[in-house]
């Protein structure tokens, strides 16, 4: 059994290994380590022959997750897991060098996850899991989590450029020193870039981000400063009603009305000390984050009139929290036992929560305004033991408790709001894993049973007018399979079901808390990692899921869960004999998907590819094509359902309730990246 692997630990092994190594697979060497069939992880050398559109595509080697964009690239994606739509990351936690990327309470959407600020070279290592099963896991983290850890020492430095179509432009300077044999290490980096995007109207990215990190000794056995900074404003094409595309009025990359985007920050600092001592071992981080958004932004077009309904969503707020976790190997009755306790904090002091009315963004009017005070504790236990050679189980219980304080500060129909709350969530968990059985077998079986939970927007618990529940409870259980069936070839296989008490979700575009009801999913997945060779890689992962809620919101209304994606499949090789040549292929497919829960209207499915080919003139100096949209595919990132109202649509417009229909957001056509990259 191999006790003390946790995240940063996995880092570190991995991202020392970076330089000149094989290409390794998600799911390699997890036999008689993982708890379930559904967590891997991911090597830096996997993400450099990746061709990448957005950083946060990084998480699509997430077997089943989708991540695509429905306005500009500055603002969050929206990501899809398990038959969730995640908006922009509701029910699955991320985590940077330790810090929670998901914002609770957030102006915009309940979890918003942007990993715009992600520089994807920098990555040592993720690791992932689906699921509830994890006491580690706590808030949004319902579908599963992911944990990036940057690394602590870069190969040699570099300085990377990158230009392409629609004046996208990148550069990328990184490197890190290292004082003494023995003495600390300065890692360094700067990226700025700006994009136009194919849009009629400009989208004008402009992006600038850092990074220090001070390091000593490993992530098992050392301490890191992480410095952050990262700027970015854009102006942003919105999805838009597909008539008006089909009748002229506008082309399938204009806007529905001009001046939607915004601006955002994320400061943060970060520490983290780990270190061992004989059969214990200690984790302990603490972080602090100030992050700002301003979002304008026009879903309906004209429904309110002539001059437009654009609001701006407004987001101030400080961040700070620590982890503390206590590893013992024990060994009762003779079963070696990893034996763990932590506690995690967050407290988050939002200083603004704004929704208003604008006009070219200036304010008109304020809808609502809160400050917002918010603090997650949570302590969790898990005792993981090696009962036979074959047998080992995972018992974990996790305790959450979250106190809140709103109060409203504009706002004509808001000042009646307000006020504190207190909730707190009990989750057990449970895993067992059955093999492999016997001297060089190469199976196991999994079975797992958890609760999790999401947190509420508190403006919604403090509500006077039918309050919700500030934690929602997920329930998730799941069979899986793990195994290496030929050299070179991990495949894993799961069946999963996973319960959620209420779809509540507050609604940031309105300042209101929408009732959806409770749900269950059920799902299979089928993931594969095949190591042809020392330099080709291929993965290959196939996901089905089913949707529905429990209950019709009124008879015959539909019980199907609006944009959950029923089916999902991808295909990708990465190559690289670390001689002159290497690149990368990946090929991704969207089945069609309910826009409504009558699920009459549907999606359309779509398939594309992205392509990387790359050339190292010599050891110093490389040339990428990265080709985008590979066969130019006419589809969509994103399909809705919805209420908007074109110019052409008239002042009335369906009676100033605007007129349902398909609100759509192109995908970028085919694009052409070139880059190149010299290291010293």
């Amino acid at each position: 059994m191999n006790f003390f692997t946790p995240a940063p630990a996995l880092a570190e092994e991995l991202a020392s290994a970076l330089p000149g190594v094989t290409i390794v697979g998600r799911g390699q060497d997890l036999i008689g380590v993982a708890d379930s069939a559904t967590e891997g992880k991911v090597s830096a050398q996997q993400l450099a022959n990746r061709p990448l559109l957005r950083p946060a595509e990084v998480l699509e080697t997430v077997p089943g997750m989708t991540v695509t964009q429905h306005s500009g690239d500055g603002k969050a994606n929206q990501y899809f897991l398990r038959g969730f739509n995640l908006d922009h990351g509701s029910d699955f936690a991320s985590f940077v060098n330790g810090m929670p990327v998901n914002m609770a309470s957030h102006a915009h959407g309940q979890g918003y996850m942007d990993l715009n600020f992600l520089i994807p070279e920098l990555i040592g290592a993720m690791r992932y899991r689906k699921g509830v099963y994890a006491a580690e896991d706590g808030d949004f983290a319902t579908t599963g989590s992911a944990r990036i850890e940057y690394q602590r020492a870069l190969p040699a430095p570099m300085v990377d450029l990158s230009v392409g179509a629609h004046d996208f432009r990148r550069l990328l300077a990184a490197g890190s020193r290292q004082w003494g044999e023995d003495g600390p290490t300065l890692l360094a980096a700067f990226e700025g870039a700006t994009h136009d995007g194919p849009w009629q109207q400009p989208e004008r990215l402009r992006k600038v981000n850092g990074v220090l990190r001070l390091s000593e000794g490993t992530a098992r056995d050392g301490h890191a400063l992480t410095a952050m900074a990262y700027h970015a404003e854009w102006t942003a094409t919105e999805h838009v009603p597909a008539r008006a595309i089909s009748s002229g009025e506008i082309d399938r990359f204009g806007e529905l009305v001009p001046g939607d985007g915004g601006r955002t920050h994320r400061h943060s600092l970060s520490a983290d000390w780990a270190g061992s001592d004989g059969s214990t071992r200690t984790q302990a981080s603490a972080y602090v984050i100030d992050y700002g958004l301003n979002l304008f932004s026009n879903p309906s077009g004209y429904l309110n009139g002539p001059q437009g309904d654009q609001h701006e969503q407004a987001d101030e707020r400080t961040v700070w929290g620590s982890q503390l976790a206590r590893h013992w190997l024990i060994a009762p009755a003779g079963h070696e036992t990893e034996l763990t306790l932590g506690a995690q904090l967050r407290h988050d002091r939002i200083g603004t929560l704004g929704l208003y009315d604008t006009v070219n963004r200036a304010r008109t009017a304020t809808v609502r305004e809160d400050r917002v005070r918010e603090t997650l504790l949570g302590v969790y236990t898990e005792a993981r033991t090696q009962w036979q050679p074959w047998l080992r189980s995972d018992l974990g219980l996790r305790v959450d408790t979250v106190r809140a304080n709103v109060m409203p500060t504009g706002g004509a129909d808001n000042l009646q709001n307000g006020g504190s709350a207190r909730a707190t969530q009990l989750s057990p968990k449970l895993g067992l894993a059955f093999g492999p059985f016997g001297d060089g077998a190469r199976t196991e079986l999994y079975a797992n049973w958890g609760r999790g939970f999401h947190s509420n927007d508190v403006r919604g618990v403090t509500a006077a007018v039918d309050p919700v529940p500030a934690l929602v409870r997920a329930t998730g259980r799941e069979i899986g399979l793990r195994a290496v069936p030929l050299p070179g070839w991990t495949t894993s296989l799961s069946l999963w079901q996973v319960k959620l008490a209420s779809e509540l979700v507050f609604v940031g575009d309105a300042g209101v808390t929408e009732p959806k009801g409770a749900s269950k999913r059920v799902g299979v997945e089928w993931s594969n990692d095949w190591q042809l060779n020392r330099w080709l890689l291929l993965d290959a992962d196939v996901a089905w899921s089913r949707a529905r809620f429990e209950q019709e919101e009124e008879p015959g209304s539909g019980t199907q869960v609006p944009n959950a994606i029923p089916r999902s499949a991808s295909f990708a090789l990465a190559a690289d004999d670390h001689g002159a040549w290497f690149g990368g292929l990946r090929w991704r497919y969207i089945g069609s998907y309910a826009l409504e829960e009558t699920g009459t209207q549907r999606s359309s499915s779509l398939w594309t590819a992205n392509l990387k080919a790359g050339w190292r003139a010599n050891p110093s100096l490389q040339f990428a094509l990265d080709v985008l949209n590979l066969f130019d595919r006419e589809a969509y990132d994103i399909e809705y359902w919805g209420a908007a109202c074109s110019k052409a649509d008239g002042p009335a417009c369906n009676g100033g309730a605007g007129i349902d229909g398909r609100l759509v957001h192109p995908m970028e056509p085919r694009t052409f990246r070139v880059s190149m990259r010299a290291t010293f």
